[in-house]
């Protein structure tokens, strides 16, 4: 079995940092959310990875190299418009030969793993094995509607009135019978080829398609909120270390970790949270479900339930909760005054708050 990764697309719902980065590289817990995806992937016994990127993507490049430091295989395969999911299989052919292989979005967190997915697909070996989860709001996804024994009946892309609850969650299991699928069909209304044509394509014409209803924790990281929740979630499983340096008079409560190089002087940490290599944490209280990057500074403030990316310096900011704080950003203080603050701060930003 191979894997297909999806890393392209331009992120608009993370804007503006999907402007400067791309949204797979977001830091959950300090480790990029591609990096969970392959990991997740190398779980199945799986290391030959094609991961699809968009013409500017040279940072996710950059970011995993050639997988050797995962024990994993990289392809880069270029999809230079966003054409759909159906169109990075079609361009992916070459790579994917007639293998089997998992197609994974490659920003959707799934920390419960798909072991047990993947050991129902080996097992049965359908044309297509869908992962399916109920949601509340149907009409944002693919919509899956399945028989009494788990087998595919119908999908509707974004449905306008959902027969269906459950949602394709970004994992599909397909054999090579898929790519007669995607050259059948044609682009939808959108101008894409979407998978869920493909797949209902097999279903019409009497392939063995199968869903599985996934128990575990699932978080589309495509909105600000849903990073920060996913951050939590992570953070809840945090195994506590202090490989950097922390002062006498600074506290450490619950599971924190303080990675190498980072110095915490004079502050409170309060876990579960984590404090990135070479930044330093002075005068101030980090509250728990914060994860603050590398090379960051935070000086005489207090946050909690926050993600401080690679090289942000916040100072003197009493109240700063459920915030994002892209690269290199700094946030600082006026004259104004209020007590709280949510921000969403891109990459290379300056922001003042009251002092």
């Amino acid at each position: 079995m191979k894997a297909l990764v999806l890393a392209g697309g331009s992120g608009t719902r993370l804007r503006p940092f999907s402007y400067s980065m791309p949204k797979q590289l977001i830091p959950i817990a300090n480790t990029p959310v591609l990096e969970y995806v392959v990991r997740n992937i190398l779980d199945l016994g799986v290391n030959e990875i094609g991961i699809i990127i968009n013409d500017r993507d040279n940072e996710i490049q950059r970011a995993l190299g050639d997988g050797s430091q995962f024990g994993a295989q990289l392809t880069y395969i270029r999809q230079e418009n966003p054409l759909g999911l159906a169109h990075t299989v079609a361009i992916a052919q070459d790579f994917l030969a007639d293998d089997d292989f998992v197609m994974y979005l490659g920003d959707n967190m799934l920390p419960d793993g798909i072991s047990d997915i993947a050991e129902e697909f080996t097992a049965r070996r359908p044309a297509a094995h869908i992962v399916v989860c109920k949601v509340e709001d149907p009409c944002a996804f693919g919509v899956a509607e399945l028989g009494p024994d788990g087998e595919v009946l119908r999908l509707v892309e974004k449905p306008k009135q959902p027969r269906s609850d459950l949602a394709l969650i970004g994992v599909y299991f397909f054999t090579a019978a898929i790519h007669e699928a995607i050259a059948a069909i044609t682009p939808s209304a959108r101008g894409e080829l979407e998978i869920t044509d493909a797949i209902q394509w097999l279903v019409t014409n009497g392939a063995d398609v199968r869903a599985s209803d996934y128990q575990g924790y699932w978080k589309d990281t495509g909105k600000v909120a849903d990073v920060l929740a996913c951050n939590a979630r992570i953070l809840d499983g945090l195994h506590p270390g202090v490989h950097g340096t922390v002062d006498a008079t600074s506290v450490l409560v619950g599971p924190v970790v303080v990675e190498k190089g980072a110095r915490i002087v004079r502050s409170r940490i309060e876990g579960p949270a984590i404090i990135g290599a070479g930044t330093v944490v002075e005068d101030s209280h980090i509250g728990l479900h914060t994860s603050v990057g590398r090379d960051c500074a935070v000086t005489n403030s207090r946050l909690e339930r926050s993600i401080v990316l690679e090289g942000a310096s916040v100072t003197g900011v009493q109240g700063l909760h459920s915030s994002l704080v892209g690269r290199s950003a700094s946030v600082g203080t006026t004259t104004q005054s209020t007590d709280r603050y949510r921000l969403v701060v891109g990459d290379h930003t300056q922001v003042e708050v009251a002092a």
